[in-house]
Formats: structure tokens, sequence, C-alpha cells
């Protein structure tokens, strides 16, 4: 299991992770604020979208090697590698979500969490 500590500063995780997705051209970047929400599983999910399987596989991967680079830490969980879809990086207070559109449109996490403060980031 790979060791994993919990990043105190989850602004700094969280710079670093829209890093990593602006980095190799992610789409559509939300960082959505769930801390003010009740019975919330995380305090922060970045959202954005890649453009295929390759593209969606290859942001996990740039935001990982981002985060250990510059944080020496890992996720405590991910999921997805494997189509490639929706994979997920549960950083625990922050938690990536990298969709391809259709799914990222099935799925809207946006919608299910909009009583949050949602943000949308400029493309960089």
């Amino acid at each position: 299991m790979a060791k994993t500590k919990k990043i105190d500063d989850k602004q700094l995780l969280m710079d670093v992770i829209i890093k990593g997705l602006q980095d190799k051209k992610a789409e559509n970047i939300m960082c959505i604020d769930m801390r003010k929400l009740e019975n919330a599983v995380s305090e922060y999910f970045i959202i954005c979208t890649g453009t295929s399987s390759t593209h969606v596989a290859a942001l996990g991967g740039a935001v990982e090697e981002e985060v250990r680079k510059t944080l020496k830490d890992r996720p405590w969980h991910t999921e997805g590698y494997q189509n490639a879809e929706w994979v997920l990086l549960d950083y625990v207070n922050v938690v990536a979500h990298i969709f391809q559109a259709e799914q990222r449109d099935f799925y809207n996490l946006e919608g299910l969490w909009a009583d949050a403060k949602i943000t949308k980031l400029k493309q960089a």
C-alpha cells in the first residue's frame, strides 16, 4: 500500500492538482468547495474534462506526478484508469474527478453538489 499523508495546506494541494491538469490541457476545470455542506464526502472536488481516454489517463498521471514531485504525496485511492472514462484521484480532503465529456454530462457532479460554491477556472 502506498504511503500517504494528510496534507494540511489544502489550497496548496489544489493549486498543484490544477497545475498538473492545466499543463496537460484539461478542459472546463471547476472547483467545488463543499466545506459548508452537511454530509459532504470531501472538502473540495476538482472536476475537469479530457478529450479521450488517452487524454483522461494522461491528466490523471500528470496530477499524480505533480503532487508526488511537489508535495511528496500520493493519492489515498485511485479509480478508473482501466477504462479512463472517469478517473478519480482521492487525496482525502481534495478529490480530483477527470471525465470524458459524455460521462461528465451523465454524472453531473456540478448539479449534484449545486448547493456548494462552484468556481470555474480559466484555461491555462
